[in-house]
This record gives C-alpha cells, structure tokens and sequence, in this order.
C-alpha cells in the first residue's frame, strides 16, 4: 500500500461513513485499510463482491459505534477490548466446526478466558504485529533509538509523535518505567508511568490517530522518532523512505493481536460470516497481509510456508527482548488509563 492510497483510507475514516457498498447482506466494521482484494479473494469467489464495510480508527470509536446501536455483522478488535463486548452482551460465539483452519490458529492468541469458555469461542484472532520506535536512519543515531528514553530526549523535542491510542501509550510508559506485563499493576506503578508520560508530552509534535498521519509526519520531516505499528513503517518502507523500526530497546516493545467477534442480531447472514473468517484464515491470505499492512496472519501453518528473511524484512520474526503482550484488562483499568490519558493529552 503506497503513502498516498493509505491517506486516502484514512480519510475514509475521517468521513465516518461506509468506504464501500458492495455486498448488502454483510457488513463489516473494520480498521480503515483493511479491504484487501488478497484476503478477500475465496469470499468474493463465493459471493461475488466484497462485504459491505465501515471504517474506524481506533478500538474505542469500534466499541462506541458497535454499542451504540450500528448494525454490522462482525467487528474488528484488538484482543484487550474484546472483554468489552462480552460485557455489554454484544458478540455470540463463533463454531469452531465451520473454521477449517481454526485449529491452525496460534494457540497462544487463544489463551484467555475472555476468547474462549465453556460458553464457546467468543474470538477468532486473525492478526498480529508490533509496536515499536519507527525513526529517521539519516537523522537519528541508531545509538539514540537504543531506550524507549528517546521520547523524553530533549533534542527530539517537537519532533516526535505517539499514537491517540490507549493502549499503545500505556505500553510504552510501562515499559518504559519497568513493567513488561499490565494486569495488576500497582497504584504506584500506574503513576511512575502517568508522570513518564507527562514528562514525554511537551516533546509530542502530534499524536497520530492512524498509521497514515503518523507516515506522513515522517515523510515531511515533522516527525523524526516515533512509536509506531508495523503498517507506517511498510507504508514509508514502499517509498524507499530511510526509516528503521527498533523492536529491541533496552525496555522493551509491546505485541498486539486483533481479530473478530460475531454480533448478535446481526442484519446479515450468519454463514456469510463464515465465509468470511475463512477466507481470511486461508493459507493465501498469509502472504497478501503481510504485503499489504505489514501484518502477520495467525494461522501459524500458513505462516510457516514464508521465507524467514520475509519475515524479517517485514518486522514480524520473533523478538529477541522484553514484549509487553497487549492482553485485556478489566473495564476498571480501562477506564482508569482512557481518563488519565486524556488528561496528559490535555495539558493536566
């Protein structure tokens, strides 16, 4: 996906409306850049056309469009805001039976009692990458990307960006601060990372809401050092831009994983969901994903048939350093870090 064509999703965003019309009898609400042609190909084979999809930026807009009454079949968190769903009685659980490929899902992206119960499977995940310090080759030291204490470095001041993303902000300042893990963090460890992040703040030029603005910081010279997904850094990557992506700092980097929860009352046909999740399950999706975004998929059999070097060109081999695994926490701590960051954000 080229600079240009992923502004262009993220405008989409931006419109809060459907990117495209296509198949009226299922919607999708995804992440803004995920309708690729690749992943979508044995659904289009057996349909005929694309879902019909609306975008979001962030899991919160996903969560607060999906509550608030928006009607679409499946949607698309991330693993720490599927709890949310379940609480609020949203999702019904998905058939295992009619996922061939299910049992090729990395097992460790199943295991938590919120995806999976004796009530049934409440999550497919189908994607997985990093969060990590993107920076400018030719203007910053590799030497400088070495801690996560970049961020509070006084000559990056204005010229860094963080993600309007809850949980990629508290990982880093969790990590940052010592944590490699975010259940049953203490009062005083919640804070030791609040004033990590107050004391970051002032040196923010931006915080992006998608990985197109944040590319386009770069791009321009606004940004040089930034904490990023792997699809910005794929998207500068394709324009030959001289950005590095450092998934090992002293502290650590964080890892992420999304995928799908089955609505309830869904306006749409059920087995079309299956067509769906299959389709991007497939063997071949494996390599579409990670031209595309960056992304590994989770069927780990499929993952295996690409070339470790791809792998690692790509940012998605495994890392050799502290990994904060975005896992869910409880609605208390949510709201807790969705309030104080908007407080930092804020000035306070």
């Amino acid at each position: 996906m080229t600079l240009r064509s992923l502004i262009l999703s993220s405008a989409a965003v931006l419109l809060a409306a459907p990117a495209l019309a296509a198949d009226p009898e299922f919607t999708v609400l995804d992440w803004a850049g995920w309708e690729i042609d690749g992943v979508l190909t044995d659904y289009v084979a057996k349909n005929g056309a694309h879902p019909t999809y609306s975008f979001f930026a962030d899991d919160d807009e996903a969560f607060q469009k999906a509550s608030s009454g928006f009607k679409t079949d499946v949607v698309h968190p991330c693993a720490a805001h599927v709890g949310r769903y379940r609480e609020a009685d949203l999702i019904e659980p998905w058939d295992p039976a009619k996922i061939p490929e299910f049992g090729n899902i990395a097992p460790r992206l199943l295991n938590s009692p919120i995806f999976k119960d004796d009530a049934g499977v409440w999550f497919i995940p189908t994607d997985y990458a990093y969060t990590a310090i993107a920076y400018n080759t030719t203007q910053v030291p590799e030497a400088d990307v070495a801690s996560l204490q970049v961020f509070k470095d006084p000559k990056y001041a204005g010229r860094i960006s963080l993600p309007d993303s809850t949980d990629d902000v508290w990982s880093l300042a969790f990590l940052a601060t010592g944590l490699t893990q975010w259940d049953n963090v203490t009062d005083e460890q919640f804070k030791a990372a609040a004033d990590w992040l107050r004391e970051v703040h002032p040196n923010v030029r931006a915080y992006w809401s998608d990985p197109a603005e944040m590319a386009q910081l770069m791009a321009t010279g606004e940004v040089l050092v930034a904490w990023s997904w792997n699809d910005g850094v794929a998207t500068l990557k394709a324009e030959d831009f001289p950005v590095g992506f450092q998934r090992t700092p002293t502290e650590g980097a964080t890892t992420w994983f999304c995928g799908y929860v089955n609505m309830k009352d869904a306006p749409g046909k059920e087995e079309k969901a299956y067509d769906f999740i299959n389709s991007l399950l497939a063997p071949t999706s494996a390599q579409a994903l990670l031209d595309e975004l960056g992304y590994a998929l989770s069927n780990d059999a499929a993952m295996k048939e690409i070339p470790a070097d791809a792998l690692k060109a790509a940012y998605v081999d495994p890392v050799e350093g502290p990994i904060l695994a975005q896992t869910p926490v409880s609605s208390e701590m949510r709201s807790k870090m969705i309030e104080e960051f908007e407080a930092i954000k804020a000035g306070f």
